[in-house]
């Protein structure tokens, strides 16, 4: 079995975490003894995910933080290092959707809006998140962006999703120059299409046909998934590894899914 102990006593913020994909790495986290520090404007549900972690034996604190301002950013990373003493990584999970529409339709409060979040909220946890993993002295430090395929491929009518996404990837690679002599490892992680709130209360149905056309293995990724690759991407298993922009979607990144027959189908049977 592979040996996830280095990540013992790691002290990492996730940002978004109250459910989804920040959730799921939150989760994952725990489970493997890291002490985690839950972040989101949810603070309901943010509360909820910590009781959870703490109900089976994992640390977890919550603190409130809206990553597109400043202050509160800088607050969240300072309560993290009150209280635990030191910070080991952070997960820029943290984002908000775009509505679909030509370039010229958006408006400029939606592009302030939503690069606000997706990319300047990833930027400043970047900037004080470094900063304090540097002064903590930590041997495996790292940072894990979450980004989209939106990063990697062009998307019409999501520009302005696409472009944030797109300078995430782009922060990514530049920080894990700066930072590798330091120690610090900085990726993103892609994701396709996974099973999250975001589906809201869409019939099962409904939800499997889009799972069958955008996806090439036709099914929703799990986020337990997304918190897999986190857990090894944050372990000392994953040191020589940054600067990379990992797409976890079943193939979808890979090319074109074009239909085609088999010539002898009855392998299958």
């Amino acid at each position: 079995m592979t040996d996830f102990s280095s990540v013992k006593d790691k002290v990492a913020i996730i940002t978004g975490a109250a459910d989804g994909l920040g959730e799921a790495i939150a989760q994952c986290y725990a489970e493997n003894g890291m002490k985690i520090v839950i972040s989101d404007v949810n603070v309901d549900k943010g509360n909820k995910v910590v009781e959870q972690i703490k109900s089976t034996g994992g640390e977890a604190i919550f603190v409130r933080a809206d990553v597109s301002k400043e202050e509160d950013v800088k607050n969240m990373i300072n309560v993290a290092v009150e209280t635990y003493g030191r910070l080991d990584g952070l997960v820029n999970n943290a984002g908000i959707a775009a509505p679909n529409r030509p370039t010229h339709e958006y408006s400029v409060d939606e592009f302030d809006k939503v690069t606000s979040v997706d990319l300047k909220g990833v930027f400043l946890g970047m900037k004080f998140g470094i900063e304090a993993i540097l002064k903590s002295k930590s041997t495996g430090g790292f940072i894990i962006n979450i980004a989209s395929l939106a990063g990697l491929l062009g998307n019409n009518s999501m520009g302005l999703y696409t472009s944030s996404k797109h300078g995430v990837v782009g922060l990514t690679k530049s920080a894990a120059l700066d930072y590798a002599p330091h120690n610090i490892t900085v990726n993103a992680i892609c994701p396709g299409t996974f099973r999250t709130s975001i589906w809201g209360e869409a019939p099962e149905e409904l939800v499997q046909q889009y799972a069958k056309m955008l996806s090439p293995n036709e099914r929703l990724g799990d986020p337990k998934e997304i918190g897999h690759l986190a857990l090894f991407l944050a372990s000392d298993l994953a040191r020589y590894i940054s600067g990379a922009a990992i797409s976890i979607d079943a193939g979808s990144s890979a090319g074109k899914l074009t239909p085609a027959k088999w010539s002898n189908p009855e392998i299958l049977d």
